[in-house]
């Protein structure tokens, strides 16, 4: 029988996923259920709405738990990093 009287410790576990990882599932979430996924993601960046975000998947869950700033940092360092490859 279990002690009730001492104090127990649980560890949660962080299951983060990379900003880059949400926004792969949200876009593929978004074109599965028909939805111009640009257009919806830009829509929740710029207004903070997570409806433009469909919860197929998970996903309108998993965008909110990253900031949004996060998200345009992600998106400009992606873009940043594969328009200008090469031209330093």
């Amino acid at each position: 029988m279990a002690d009730i009287h001492r104090t127990r410790y649980f560890t949660a576990v962080d299951n983060e996923m990379v900003v880059g990882e949400v926004l792969s599932t949200v876009y593929q979430a978004l074109t599965e259920k028909g939805y111009n996924p640009i257009s919806q993601i830009v829509g929740y960046v710029m207004s903070g709405d997570p409806t433009y975000i469909t919860s197929h998947k998970n996903a309108r869950s998993l965008i909110m738990k990253v900031e949004r700033d996060e998200l345009v940092e992600e998106l400009m360092t992606f873009y940043v990093n594969h328009r200008f490859k090469g031209e330093e």
